[in-house]
């Protein structure tokens, strides 16, 4: 069983899986998925009823801070139990064109340790990459009332609108950053 849950699924696999999320949902009387709204149950639990935007009844919505809390749990399993020991991959084509924005660092599995670090933190490069952008990310995803998963796979199979919207928005948003905004940031 942990040589099946330690390697990548197959998109066939891990597609129909996440899609029979929403009508399981939906069965379920549930209406909405995703990470997003969980701190929103979460602050109407812990705060006080002086709030209007937290005046409703968080506990029906129980479910998704488990769910959330099983995300925290399996991404520790993971680490501990089937975390992949070989290097990240990246490609000769992405390793010279980051070479090019002095991203050479690729010690740290997850992040480039030449962006991601305390140093960094403190420099102007570093704070528009990891406070402007947590900043950039949390606004927009109060601002379009979701994240990406709650719009892309919940909203837009039960055909809403403003989850079209909002996808569309997100990925153009990611178009430009990453083609546009991240590079200018990165040559600062």
């Amino acid at each position: 069983m942990i040589e099946i849950l330690s390697r990548p699924w197959p998109w066939y696999v891990a597609g129909p899986l996440i899609g029979l999320t929403v009508p399981l949902l939906l069965i379920l009387g549930n209406k909405t998925f995703g990470i997003s709204s969980s701190l929103r149950h979460m602050c109407a639990a812990c705060i006080p009823a002086g709030i209007s935007y937290f005046k409703y009844d968080w506990k029906k919505e129980i479910w998704n801070l488990l769910f959330v809390g099983g995300v925290v749990l399996g991404g520790i399993f993971s680490v501990f139990y089937l975390a992949n020991p070989d290097p990240i991959v990246i490609s000769e084509a992405l390793r010279t064109e980051l070479s090019g924005y002095g991203i050479t660092d690729y010690s740290n599995a997850w992040v480039p340790a030449d962006v991601v670090n305390w140093q960094s933190l403190l420099s102007l490069k570093g704070f528009l990459m990891i406070v402007m952008g947590g900043f950039l990310i949390g606004f927009g995803t109060r601002y379009a009332n979701g994240c990406t998963s709650g719009h892309s796979i919940t909203g837009l199979a039960a055909l809403q609108w403003s989850a079209l919207i909002a996808t569309v928005c997100f990925m153009a948003g990611g178009f430009f950053a990453a083609n546009v905004l991240i590079p200018f940031i990165l040559n600062l």
